[in-house]
């Protein structure tokens, strides 16, 4: 099991726009095909204008085959085209589970 940690840094005063975007239509399109949602948040102390997402996968394979069937919607490349105006950056780490965490054998939810 691995978590993907997705960071977009928004243009100042992007960071609301972009969230209310993906709430009404992003979410629709990516959860079905993504799945496993573990959370999404913004920053509010630190680095702000910041969204950060955290997806759970079965493995890298699995994550490579969700993220290929989502980059190929085209309801998804429609969307991604209508937010990416918002974003100045983007960075994505793989994070996975030390053996005694709770989501060492998966989704502690």
């Amino acid at each position: 099991m691995i978590v993907e940690e997705r960071t977009y840094t928004c243009h100042a005063g992007k960071s609301l726009p972009y969230i209310r975007a993906y709430e009404a239509e992003g979410l629709a399109i990516q959860r079905p095909i993504l799945g496993n949602l573990v959370g999404y948040f913004t920053t509010d102390i630190g680095t702000l204008n910041q969204v950060v997402h955290l997806w759970a996968y079965d493995s890298l394979a699995d994550r490579a085959a969700r993220r290929a069937t989502l980059l190929q919607h085209p309801d998804w490349q429609a969307y991604a085209a209508k937010v990416q105006p918002f974003v100045l950056t983007q960075e994505n780490r793989i994070l996975v589970p030390a053996p005694f965490s709770p989501w060492a054998d998966g989704p502690a939810y």
